[in-house]
Order: structure tokens, then sequence, then C-alpha cells
């Protein structure tokens, strides 16, 4: 009965999430507890549901892009002729975590302007150490037999990296993608302090009204969304560690 209670209440939580996003009036009589009697309940200067799928959207790009680095930076590094830029390479990821999103945000405003793009970059920064340092683990710690057995049947290096290596160290490429996507879904929210579309718009409003149940909103459905996402990518990465034969 407990393997069961967890997809429960995972599917319990996305329908909510869901009604709550495609109807929030409805859950107006909870809220209203919360708000003095002439604020409003539900957030009502924009559309829960567009500034949630702008949210995951701007999430989606600086995700892409912070893999399509990453990894490629990891499978350099990890080839003979790259090995000497392994340093340079972790310095260049390691920008993201040095400087905190709300300084990258304030250098990225006066060159890209206000909007998306300064957010994108702070979360693209943000994004890659996860998944470069889970990529490089991936690929460097591969079984030695299983990697003599490629060598021996004729591989050519590009054939074990694509048909060995990369597909045994996906689970672990996979857990940074996750790490750095829930890291992203919360810190997607600053971007707008500088005009992104984002769920920061509820909860800074939230603040600027001292409506607590805005800020309760923007702050449940991140958390939400964090939950769900985590949740699905662990399930795909369960599914790649059977494939690599290391889950039974």
């Amino acid at each position: 009965m407990k393997a069961w209670i967890p997809p429960i209440l995972r599917l319990v939580l996305l329908v909510v999430l869901i009604a709550f996003l495609v109807s929030p009036d409805w859950f107006g009589p909870l809220l209203k507890p919360l708000v003095q009697d002439t604020a409003p309940a539900i957030y009502n200067q924009g559309s829960l549901l567009t500034l949630t799928l702008l949210h995951l959207r701007i999430v989606a790009i600086a995700t892409a892009g912070a893999v399509a680095v990453a990894v490629t930076l990891a499978i350099l590094v990890t080839r003979p002729f790259g090995a000497e830029f392994l340093p340079l390479s972790r310095s260049l990821v390691n920008i993201g975590q040095t400087f905190p999103p709300v300084a990258v945000l304030a250098l990225a405003v006066p060159a890209l302007g206000f909007g998306e793009k300064p957010t994108l970059v702070a979360l693209f920064l943000y994004g890659l150490l996860p998944i470069f340092e889970n990529t490089l683990t991936g690929l460097t710690t591969l079984p030695p037999s299983v990697m003599e057995a490629a060598r021996g049947s004729g591989m050519t290096d590009r054939q074990r990296l694509f048909k060995v290596e990369l597909p045994l160290a996906m689970p672990v490429i996979l857990a940074g993608i996750r790490l750095s996507v829930v890291i992203s879904l919360a810190t997607a929210t600053i971007g707008s302090t500088v005009a992104a579309k984002t769920l920061g718009e509820v909860i800074i409003a939230g603040l600027q009204s001292n409506n607590i149940a805005f800020v309760l909103q923007g702050g449940l459905i991140v958390g939400a969304l964090a939950v769900l996402i985590y949740d699905g990518l662990s399930a795909i990465e369960r599914v790649f560690a059977r494939r690599a034969g290391l889950l039974s």
C-alpha cells in the first residue's frame, strides 16, 4: 500500500495545480482569510496560467543552453586532447556559482536591457556547474571492463562515446540536469525584478501590497512545479539507469 501513496499524492498535486491555474477563483474562499476585507485573495494583475507558462519557458531555454554547453565541455575535457583544459572549464562553469543571480542581472541589464534576456543569462550561468560536474563524473567513472570490451570490439572513439559512454553516464547526467532545473525554477522568480514575465511578479505584487495570499500563490506554484518536475526527471533517470543495468 505504501508504494502507491507517492504516485497518488503526485497526481493530486498535479490536478490541484492545473485546477488552480485554470480556475483560480475556485480557491478564493480558502485564501480570503489571509487578506484584508477589501483586498483581492486571488492575483488579479495578470493570468497565473500565462505567467506559469512563461516561467517554464525561461527555465527550459536556459536549461537547454546549459545542457548543450556543460555536456560538450565535459566530453571535451574527458578526451585525451582536451584533458589539459579541465581547470579552465571548471573555472568557466563556476562563474554562475561565484556571482549571485542578482549580481548577474545587475551586470546584464545595462548590456541587454530589461526583460527576459538578463534572466536567461543568469539562469544559464547558474545551471552550468551541476550539469558539468555530473557529466564529468559519469564519463570518468565508467566500468573499465565495459570500456575495454568496447575497444576490443573495434569501436571507434566516436562510436564508444555515443553507444557506450553517454548511455552509461546518462543517469548521472540526468541527475545534474534535474538539480539544475529545480534551482532555475526557484531562481527565475528574481527575473521579475528586471521586468521578465515570471511567477516572481505574483510574489513581488504581494510584497508591495502586503498581500500574503499573493506571496503564497506565487511560492506554492513554484514549489509545486519543482516537486512535479523533480519527480518526473527522477522517473526518466530511473528508466535510463535500468537500461544501463544500474537498476534491476
